[in-house]
This record gives C-alpha cells, structure tokens and sequence, in this order.
C-alpha cells in the first residue's frame, strides 16, 4: 500500500462509496478507509425502498456491498482500520491509521452521524425490525398500524407528525410533562388527532426480542414508578444524533454541535479536505442525499488537485 494519495476518503457509508466510485473513475487511484463499523448505519437497516432504481427495494447490507464492490471495480483500494490521529494543517495532509502513517493530497471525510440510542438490549436486537430512527425511511412499513415516538425536541415533533400520514395513531413518549420543541411543532402534534402524548414516561423495554420483532412497549411513569405495556408496532428513536467529528475537533470549523460546515459544495475551511454525508447534513440524512455529496466531494477534490493553490505548491516542495 502507497503511503501516499491523491485521495483518501475515511468511512464507507453512501457517501464515502460514491465519492470512491467517482475519484476511482476519474483514476485518482482512491484510497477509502472503512473503519469497525463498515457500510454505515445501511448495515443496521432491513429493506430499503427509497433508494432509486431498485422498484422491489434492497436490503440495506445488500445495497452497501453492491455499492462497495462497485468501487472496488473501478479501481478504489479499500483498507480496514480506524483512523486516530489527523494533522491538516500540513502539507501533505497526515494520517495515522492503526500503526502506519499515510500522506494525502486530498481528503474526503464521509464519517457521517450516529444516532442517540436509548441504550436498551432490545433496541438494538430490533433495529430494523420495527425500531427506527428515520421516519422517513420506514414510515411507509407501518401503515394503520399503532407507532411509538421517544423524543421530545423539534425532531421527535416533526416525526411524529409525519408518521400520522401512515400509521393508525402516535404516541410521543416523553420523560418530562413539557416538551423542547419550539412552539409551532408543539401546536403541530397538539393538533394532530393521530397523535397522544403518554408523559412522564420512560421506555424500560421493547418487545419482543424472542418473537424477532416489535410488539409493544414496558414503559415506567418516571413519577409514580408504575409500570405498564402499551401494544404497538413500531418504536420511532428521535433523541437526535451525534456527528462522528471528533477526530477533527480544533482543526475543521464545525457547528454549535459538531457538524463539519461546508460551503461552495463540500469544501471545508482546510484547503484540500472535503466533507460529505450526515457527517455535515443534519438536515435530510439520507443514503441519496449521502450518495450525492460523496459525487460532489469527489469531484471538489479533482478540482483541487487539477488547480493547486501555487502557496500550497510550495508548502508541498518545501516538505518534501
């Protein structure tokens, strides 16, 4: 393996797939770093039907090695391994990688978000299975049927109120009796005749993991103490999410809460360092919208490399 890349792209979601798949055929000769949790929160997901050009859907695993191998067709090297340390204030850029070290021209950062969880055994063993953490991924799975949202911030609101499209009736599960969100989302789910509100409530548990799939809910009244089961098909996860930034804190300019700033595409405040994916769209994280920044990102990055700045022509002589 070369030390040194035109291109190296860290995470292997959607987003770090397409730009590999682009850098590839514009014969970059990519590099992508997967890291332990390879292909992205696809992995965690069951059928996708919301991914164009598969009319009967995909599984989320089936579609990340399709993409992963396409990638690799065209000439992308794929590594496994988690990247420790990054130093973007030289030229070229460094990585550490496990024990090596690698220096690259270019880098697309597609380490994308991982959602807030409410810790539980069984949430995990049902993600995908009637546990979700998009509603508009899996909302359509769910019509006339009784769901559950936990959450109580903008996002939980704004889920719920979509859900009540598909699902029989919502209830927002909240461990406080007054809500985050601001007041027009409130007034929204207020409302919305679909939607309860079952407050002071926390969820112990989800059933059932030995049936494979959700059944209901043990919820616990965080005042009383009482415990009781609430039927429902679906558990709806929107306690927000947390941007896999942190490798890059004090070297990229990020939001109020760790999302990587973009600008003219996918550009960073590095010279030479391109973000794509949820790791800078809190916004739609979606596979295509994932998908179509990592294109961005890879043609941002051929754009540079083909119009190198002459004061970074120098830094690079001079380290040389």
């Amino acid at each position: 393996m070369s030390p040194h890349r035109n291109v190296t792209i860290i995470g292997s979601g959607p987003a770090g797939l397409t730009a590999a798949l682009y850098a590839a055929r514009a014969n970059l000769k990519p590099l992508l770093i997967e890291g332990i949790e390879a292909g992205g929160q696809l992995m965690l997901t069951t059928m996708v039907e919301n991914f164009p050009g598969f009319r009967d859907g995909i599984m989320g695993p089936e579609l990340m090695a399709e993409m992963r191998a396409q990638a690799e067709r065209f000439g992308t090297e794929i590594i496994q391994g988690n990247v420790t340390n990054v130093e973007l204030s030289r030229r070229p850029l460094k990585l550490e990688v496990s024990d090596h070290l690698l220096y690259t021209e270019t880098l697309i950062i597609a380490t994308g978000a991982t959602s807030r969880l409410l810790g539980l055994p069984s949430e995990r063993k049902l993600l995908g299975h009637g546990v979700s953490t998009c509603a508009t991924c899996d909302g359509f799975f769910f019509r006339e049927k009784p769901i559950m949202v936990v959450g109580g911030g903008d996002s939980a609101m704004e889920e719920a109120t979509f859900l009540t499209k598909f699902a029989s009736k919502v209830t927002i599960v909240h461990r406080r009796d007054t809500l985050r969100a601001s007041k027009i989302m409130q007034d929204k789910a207020f409302e919305n005749p679909k939607i309860d509100f079952a407050w002071n409530s926390e969820i112990e548990d989800i059933l059932d993991m030995t049936k494979g799939f959700v059944t209901g809910v043990l919820m616990r009244d965080t005042i009383t103490g009482e415990r009781t089961e609430l039927p429902v098909d679906g558990v709806f996860i929107a306690i927000g999410h947390t941007p896999n930034t942190a490798l890059f804190r004090g070297q990229l300019e990020m939001d109020a809460n760790g999302y990587i700033i973009t600008h003219q595409g996918t550009h960073t405040s590095v010279p030479g360092v391109f973000a794509c994916g949820d790791v800078q769209d809190h916004i739609y994280r979606q596979a295509i919208t994932a998908a179509g920044t990592g294109c961005m990102a890879a043609i941002d990055a051929e754009h540079y490399l083909d119009h190198i700045p002459e004061d970074v022509n120098a830094e690079l002589t001079e380290e040389a």
